[in-house]
């Protein structure tokens, strides 16, 4: 790799330009070809060891599963609830302040390279779908069932009076939270890269923080932790994923051998993976191509569809009056919410602990390990924006197309049953089940099919590309931000990881397993989103001190002003 000369600072300027060069090592030929070596191979070896645990000893990984839940989950729930909260102040003070909201992430001047538009089409794409399908049912009939003012005896669960907090819970954890998470590390990713042409992996967002160090061992080790944080997150969202494929096959009446007491069948998971993970795979293989377009373009022509059915048909109304209101209520308990740390040592307080480490934290852990995956992806498409505009565009649009989804699919099942019509029958099944059992009750059984198969559909098509676009993510990664070299035998053993961490998972404990691990993995990754933070402050704030002194602070800069000495 090419080593630039390093940028010397003008003459009595209190601070000197930015680092504008990060070399990373890779291997230039054979099997490693393009890869970095000292990322790649103990990003291999973690999850593979993960794989054979949950395979070769279920009964010890779920007993160490259990206990870990039990206990490394509980003493770092505060960590991941006060990380969050403060990762969300940092973004939003970064768009609010003058100064740091003016900067665009690239040179001075620089367009956009994609539309307002398209920006927002590929954002809602990037961390929404299949979490949109399991939720926006499952998440408010939860809430309606128990939240915290439940637990406090302060309402009735599943009443009218239950239904405003059971919303105040869902937009906590799919608005700004989950957003701000993916908004950080995209701009502390992006803007290093574009602004100083550092590579587009993890690694480059510390650059402000440790410069060169991150070229060596301390950079591998934090690009592993992405690497695998990525593996557990999208393993979660997989995880759930293929649950509700099951039952969508199942309520199509594809046969008895799909479900059993227990809920998916080993024999259901397993043929569901290797048809997923095996079309993802062959997607991932043929690279970016018609074929990803025309998935992409069909998730989203069939997700708008599946919302203006509820819209028109189911409680269109209800659900706007939830979704105004839900707004308010929100961003008015937000800064409290945000902060709280539930405390046990009587039997509501431990309720209301065991309720945090199930939703709350559990989503904290999600966001943070699905952070390398998504942040990757939003630095990669915002390119020439400002601070403000990214910020702004990235943490609201978004956060607002879920809260509608949550407000007019999951107000469409909640007032089914507070009218009586379900009677019973969407609460009482499963969270992968329950959007099939609304259109059971809100459809006759001919239409309801038919829309139940267009979900299947959809949650195939967004299984793929998801599974897709990680596997791509995990070799760019590896690529220490490159997209050339030999990617081919990588893309093959990374998507047969995929399908192994799901479906070991699943079998030996259902979703649970999944969760426990995740959050678990995900806590080394947030150390580095903290760390994150703290260098996208001091690389704006430097930037800002370099343009008042008239010292260079984007690459580009940096070259004209040494060409001209």
């Amino acid at each position: 790799m090419n080593q630039q000369v390093p940028v010397a600072k003008p003459d009595d300027s209190p601070i000197d330009p930015p680092l504008v060069d990060l070399p990373i090592d890779t291997h230039d030929r054979g099997f490693y070809d393009g890869f970095s070596r000292a990322v790649t191979i103990p990003s291999k070896i973690i999850v593979s060891l993960i794989i054979m645990w949950a395979i070769f000893f279920p009964v010890s990984a779920n007993e160490t599963l259990s206990a870990a839940n039990n206990t490394i989950i509980a003493t770092f729930s505060g960590w991941y609830v006060y990380l969050v909260a403060a990762v969300m102040a940092v973004a939003l003070g970064l768009a609010v302040l003058p100064q740091s909201g003016t900067l665009r992430i690239g040179n001075p001047g620089e367009k956009p390279e994609f539309g307002r538009f398209s920006w927002f089409s590929m954002l809602f794409g990037a961390g929404i779908g299949i979490g949109m399908l399991t939720y926006s049912t499952g998440e408010p009939l939860a809430h309606f069932q128990n939240n915290p003012d439940i637990i406090r005896g302060l309402v009735e669960p599943m009443s009218e009076e239950a239904v405003r907090p059971a919303y105040i819970y869902t937009f906590l954890h799919w608005g700004l939270a989950a957003w701000g998470t993916y908004g950080l590390v995209g701009l502390a990713i992006g803007y290093v890269a574009y602004r100083r042409n550092l590579p587009l992996t993890i690694r480059s967002a510390l650059a402000p923080l440790f410069g060169r160090v991150m070229s060596g061992s301390f950079g591998h080790v934090v690009d592993i932790f992405a690497v695998v944080a990525t593996i557990l997150g999208v393993a979660v969202t997989m995880g759930f994923g293929v649950e509700q494929f099951v039952a969508g096959l199942y309520r199509l009446g594809l046969g008895e051998w799909l479900m059993d007491e227990g809920g998916s069948t080993p024999a259901a998971i397993i043929v569901s993976l290797v048809l997923l993970v095996g079309a993802s795979t062959i997607s991932a293989l043929s690279g970016v191509g018609k074929g990803i377009k025309w998935l992409s373009n069909l998730n989203m022509g069939l997700s708008f569809a599946l919302l203006a059915l509820f819209a028109v048909v189911g409680s269109g109304l209800y659900g706007l009056e939830l979704l105004g209101v839900g707004v308010f209520d929100y961003l008015r308990t937000l800064p409290q919410n945000a902060l709280t740390l539930f405390q046990g040592g009587t039997p509501v307080g431990d309720a209301l602990v065991q309720w945090q480490l199930d939703w709350s934290v559990f989503y904290w852990a999600w966001w943070i390990a699905f952070a390398p995956f998504v942040g990757m992806f939003i630095a990669r498409i915002s390119r020439g924006r400002t601070v403000r505009e990214y910020v702004l565009g990235v943490l609201l649009v978004p956060s607002l197309m879920c809260f509608v989804w949550m407000t007019l699919v999951g107000g469409t099942a909640i007032e089914l049953e507070l009218s009586g019509a379900a009677g019973g029958s969407i609460v009482s099944t499963g969270i992968s089940d329950q959007l099939y059992a609304t259109l059971a009750v809100l459809l006759d059984p001919g239409f309801a099919a038919i829309v139940s198969g267009l979900v299947v559909v959809l949650l195939m098509t967004y299984l793929i590309t998801s599974a897709d676009s990680a596997i791509l993510i995990v070799n760019t990664i590896n690529g220490a931000g490159e997209t050339d070299g030999q990617r081919r035998r990588h893309i093959l053993f990374w998507g047969a990881a995929l399908a192994f961490m799901v479906g070991s998972m699943l079998i030996i404990g259902g979703i649970d397993a999944i969760r426990i691990t995740m959050i678990i993995g995900a806590l080394p990754f947030s150390l580095v989103v903290a760390l994150m933070a703290i260098a996208i402050v001091k690389a704006i704030v430097f930037d800002i001190i370099r343009k008042r002194h008239g010292v260079p602070c984007t690459a580009e800069a940096c070259e004209e002003w040494e060409a001209s000495q």
